[in-house]
C-alpha cells in the first residue's frame, strides 16, 4: 500500500473518531434541557445516529475528495473544502433525522457536534503541520537567506521554501522599499526596508542568500539593487522575468537562477527588431562557416527562426556540428532543410566545391582561430585559417554570385598589437578590397569579447572561483568591451539586412568594463568576498594583449544608421593589386616554416600594427 494512501485511511479513522468521541459526549454528557426527544438510555439508538453522520460525512467527503489533499501543504481553500463537506454531511443527516428517526436528537445536537467536530479535525490538521514543519526544520541545517520583495512572488517563495522538505533554504527576512510593508509582518516574518539600506540591513542579521523576487524589476532598478548587492558578502540569485516564469511552467523556486553574465556589463541588453531581420532572411539559402562555434552556432539559432529556404553549416570540428545540427533537428524536425559540411575554410578546393553545390545567396563567415595567446606561438595557423580561409571564402562567394558575405571580426584588428589581431585586420583588407571588384556585397562587423563564449573570461573566473581561487587577471587597469552571444547575433544579422553595400558595422556597446571590477562582483555575486575568501592574482598583460582595446580605426570616422546603437566606419580603399601582394608575401613566408619571418611578413601587411608598449 503506497503511504500516501495509508495516510489518508489513518486520517479518515481519526476523523470517525472525532466525530464519534464528539457526539458521543453531547449525546450522553449535554444538561437534558438541551436535548429534544431524546433517549439517553438507548446505547443502540444512539449508534444508528452515529452511523448515519459518519456515512453522510464520509459520501460528501468522498465526493470532494477531501481525503486527496496533502494537508502538508493546505491552504486556506482546502480547510474551506474540509468546513464544507462536514457541515454539509451534518446537514443531510438532520435531514434524514427528521423524517425517518423515531427517536430524533434535537437542532442543538446536530448543530454542536458538527462545530466541535469541525474545530477538532482542524486542529488536528494544524498540528501535523506544524509537526511536518518541526521535523523539516530540524532534519538539516538550512541556510539562512533574505528575499528582497515582500511581494506576491517573494511570499509564494517562501511559502514554497516553508512547506517543501527538499530546500535547504531558510527566511529570515523580507526586505522591501513599500512603507506599507516596512516593519510588518507575513507569515510571521519581519520585513524591513528600504532596499537601499541593504547593507546595513545585512550587517544587524547576516544571511547567506539573497533572492531577488520581484520579476516586474525594471532593468535600471535590476542592475541598481544588483550593484547594491554587490557589495556585501552574500550570493545572489534573481526570481526571473514574469513570462520566463510562465514559459518555465513549474513552481517558482524553481525558476530562481543565479545572476546571468551580462549582468555584469553595466549596461541594457542590446537588440533589435526581429520582424524585419527574419523578413530579409525568410526562404533564403543562407551559409555559416564556422557554424559549431559560439557565435556561428548561435547565427544559426536564430537563422533558423527566420524559416530560410536552406540553412548550410560549415565547421572543421565534427562534434560541434553534431551539437548545432541535432540541436536544429530536435527543434524544426522537417520544417528546416538543414545541411551539415565538415570542411576547413583553408581547403580552396573544397569551399570552392561547396559553393557550387549549394549557390549561398547570403554568407557569414565565422570561422577563424582567436585566442590571442595561440596565435602569438602559432602565428602560421593565424594566417593559414584566418587570412587564407577568409580569402578563399571571399573569392568563392564572388565566383559563385552570392548577393552579401558577411565577415565577423573583432575590437583587436584595430591597431592591433597581437598576431590574432593582425591576422583579423587583414581579414577585414580583403573583404574592403571587394567594394569596387564584386557585385556581391561585402559586409564587416566588428565587436568587443563575447560573454559566456568559449574561452572567454567569465567561465574561466567561474571555473577558478569554484575551485576555490585564485582569480587571474592580466592587470588591473585593463578595460574591455563585453557583448553577449545573442546581442553578438543580433547585431551580425542586423547589419546584414540593412540597405546598405559594403561597410564595416559597429555596435555601440557603452563604456568598456575594468576586468578587476569584473572579477570582484563575480566573486561577490557566486557568495563570496573578494581577496579574503577568494584572492585575485595579477599575472601581467601577455604578449599581443592591450590594456585598453579600440572599436575604431579612428575616432571621427564614424557615421550613423537607421538603428541608433549600429554605427558604420569610413572605409578606406584598398586595391586588388595590394591586397595580392600581401597574399604572396604571407605566402612566401609561410613557407619559410620560419616563425620570426612568418611574424615580420604578418606585421609588415598591417600598416597600423603597433608592438605593444604596455608590458
Amino acid at each position: 500500500m503506497k503511504l500516501s494512501k495509508l495516510k489518508s485511511i489513518i486520517l479518515f479513522i481519526i476523523d470517525c473518531f472525532i466525530i464519534y468521541i464528539t457526539c458521543y459526549i453531547i449525546y450522553y454528557r449535554i444538561p437534558h434541557s438541551i436535548q429534544y426527544q431524546l433517549s439517553g438510555s438507548d446505547f443502540k439508538v444512539f449508534l444508528s445516529h452515529i452511523f448515519s453522520i459518519l456515512l453522510c460525512i464520509t459520501i460528501i467527503q468522498i465526493k470532494i475528495k477531501s481525503y486527496k489533499i496533502i494537508w502538508k501543504y493546505a491552504e486556506y481553500n482546502e480547510y474551506i473544502k474540509l468546513m464544507f463537506g462536514i457541515t454539509f454531511g451534518f446537514l443531510i443527516y438532520f435531514l434524514i433525522n427528521s423524517f425517518l428517526f423515531k427517536k430524533k436528537t434535537s437542532l442543538i445536537f446536530s448543530v454542536s457536534s458538527c462545530a466541535v467536530s469541525i474545530l477538532l479535525m482542524l486542529l488536528i490538521r494544524f498540528l501535523y503541520r506544524k509537526y511536518r514543519n518541526f521535523l523539516t526544520r530540524m532534519s538539516r541545517y538550512r541556510l539562512p537567506i533574505a528575499i528582497i520583495g515582500a511581494g506576491s512572488a517573494g511570499v509564494l517563495i517562501y511559502d514554497e521554501i516553508l512547506y517543501n522538505h527538499k530546500s535547504n533554504y531558510s527566511v529570515r527576512y523580507f526586505i522591501d522599499d513599500d512603507i506599507e510593508k516596512i516593519g510588518k509582518k507575513i507569515r510571521n516574518v519581519m520585513v524591513y526596508g528600504p532596499i537601499n539600506r541593504f547593507h546595513d540591513i545585512i550587517q544587524e542579521m547576516p544571511v547567506s542568500e539573497i533572492i531577488i523576487a520581484i520579476p516586474s524589476l525594471s532593468e535600471i532598478r535590476k542592475r541598481e539593487i544588483l550593484e547594491l548587492v554587490t557589495k556585501s558578502e552574500v550570493k545572489v540569485k534573481f526570481l526571473p522575468d514574469l513570462i520566463s516564469i510562465l514559459q518555465n511552467g513549474s513552481n517558482l523556486l524553481s525558476c530562481v537562477r543565479e545572476f546571468k553574465v551580462e549582468e555584469l556589463i553595466g549596461r541594457r541588453s542590446v537588440s533589435f527588431d526581429e520582424t524585419e531581420i527574419q523578413c530579409y532572411f525568410k526562404k533564403r539559402i543562407i551559409m555559416v562557416t564556422g557554424g559549431g562555434g559560439s557565435i556561428g552556432s548561435e547565427l544559426c539559432r536564430q537563422l533558423a527562426r527566420s524559416g530560410p529556404k536552406h540553412l548550410i553549416i560549415i565547421d572543421n570540428y565534427e562534434n560541434n556540428a553534431f551539437d548545432i545540427q541535432q540541436e536544429l533537428i530536435a527543434q524544426y524536425n522537417d520544417s528546416l532543410r538543414l545541411s551539415v559540411e565538415i570542411a576547413s575554410v583553408q581547403d580552396k578546393d573544397k569551399i570552392n566545391a561547396l559553393f557550387e553545390k549549394y549557390r549561398p545567396e547570403i554568407v557569414f563567415h565565422a570561422a577563424a582561430h582567436k585566442h590571442v595567446p595561440f596565435m602569438e606561438d602559432c602565428t602560421d595557423e593565424a594566417i593559414k585559417n584566418n587570412i587564407f580561409g577568409t580569402y578563399y571564402t571571399v573569392h568563392a562567394a564572388h565566383r559563385y554570385h552570392a548577393k552579401k558575405f558577411v565577415l565577423i571580426s573583432t575590437d583587436k584588428a584595430v591597431n592591433p598589437t597581437s598576431m590574432m589581431g593582425a591576422s583579423k585586420r587583414v581579414c577585414e583588407m580583403i573583404v574592403q578590397s571587394m567594394k569596387e571588384e564584386s557585385d556581391t556585397d561585402y559586409i564587416t562587423v566588428r565587436f568587443g569579447n563575447v560573454l559566456g563564449s568559449n574561452g572567454s573570461v567569465i567561465p574561466l573566473f567561474r571555473r577558478q572561483i569554484e575551485q576555490g581561487g585564485p582569480v587571474t587577471i592580466t592587470d588591473k587597469r585593463a578595460n574591455r568591451y563585453f557583448m553577449t552571444i545573442s546581442e553578438a547575433a543580433q547585431l551580425v544579422l542586423r547589419a546584414c539586412s540593412m540597405n546598405t553595400q559594403s561597410e564595416t558595422y559597429v555596435l555601440d556597446m557603452g563604456q568598456p568594463v575594468n576586468i578587476l571590477t569584473l572579477a570582484e562582483n563575480l566573486i561577490r555575486l557566486m557568495g563570496y568576498v573578494p581577496y579574503k575568501e577568494i584572492p585575485i592574482e595579477e599575472i601581467g598583460i601577455r604578449q599581443g594583449e592591450k590594456l585598453n582595446e579600440e572599436l575604431l580605426m579612428h575616432n571621427d570616422d564614424l557615421s550613423e544608421t537607421e538603428d541608433a546603437k549600429i554605427f558604420i566606419e569610413k572605409h578606406y580603399t584598398i586595391s586588388q593589386e595590394e591586397i595580392e601582394e600581401k597574399i604572396k608575401s604571407l605566402k612566401k613566408a609561410l613557407d619559410t616554416k620560419d616563425m620570426m619571418q612568418i611574424k615580420n611578413a604578418l606585421i609588415m601587411a598591417v600598416p597600423t600594427f603597433q608592438k605593444s608598449t604596455e608590458l
